[in-house]
């Protein structure tokens, strides 16, 4: 079976992806390196398995603390030996925006969100770790609730999303998109522990995104393009 990695050059990729016709492994071995290099205790090893252009299979481990996250499509997320959903029990369900964690990568955001997010963030606190498919497990443990990050690739989100996923989360990207399997593009991220906390995240930033030029936002397009259209 093929295996699509970080380590292989561009065209390795695209040949890699483009002759997967079933089944594909998915691997990032060292999922946070400048982390890894510098000895800062955060980075993982990532795997998913992707049968026909879906991922079935995601495991990330964290050898740091002993932790392997792992779930099966339709078969619940878990931790070691526990549900996910078991251990978020233990912790608070938060469905407030102003009392959540956030996770934000803020480097691969636009100086627009970037100023926003500075400026009047809606979150509690907020922290940037430097490892993106262990970013998403804890958000999928409730470690963190909110999570927000300009630019990722398959490897970076495959195992992570479907984590999440199964725990109860949602994910998309800031366009509202969903995440895509087949594609070596990189893609923008918002995620939240729970649907009720990601619908508010994801309204917040859909406003504050383009809170100095309105007219760039979606809901202004159908209106500008009517314009266009008449003054034609």
């Amino acid at each position: 079976m093929p295996v699509l990695s970080e380590e292989l050059n561009d065209a390795e990729q695209k040949t890699t992806l483009a002759g997967s016709s079933h089944a594909v492994w998915i691997l990032d071995p060292i999922d946070g390196t400048s982390n890894f290099v510098a000895g800062i205790p955060y980075y993982c090893t990532s795997l998913a398995l992707m049968i026909d252009g879906d991922v079935n299979l995601g495991l990330v481990y964290d050898p740091n603390r002993h932790e392997c996250f792992y779930a099966c499509k339709g078969c619940g997320a878990h931790l070691n030996e526990h549900a996910i959903n078991e251990i978020k029990g233990h912790r608070v369900n938060n469905t407030d925006l102003s009392n959540a964690m956030a996770l934000v990568d803020l480097k691969r955001l636009s100086t627009r969100l970037k100023t926003q997010l500075t400026v009047s963030a809606p979150y509690r606190s907020q922290r940037s770790f430097g490892t993106s498919a262990l970013d998403w497990c804890w958000i999928a443990t409730g470690r963190c609730q909110l999570y927000l990050h300009g630019k990722q690739m398959l490897w970076d989100y495959a195992a992570g999303h479907l984590i999440l996923d199964e725990a109860g989360g949602a994910s998309s990207t800031l366009d509202n998109e969903a995440l895509v399997f087949m594609n070596l593009s990189p893609r923008s991220v918002i995620a939240a522990s729970n649907y009720r906390l990601y619908k508010a995240w994801r309204e917040w930033l859909e406003l504050h995104r383009y809170a100095d030029d309105l007219s760039m936002h979606p809901s202004n397009y159908g209106k500008a393009n009517r314009r266009k259209a008449k003054r034609a």
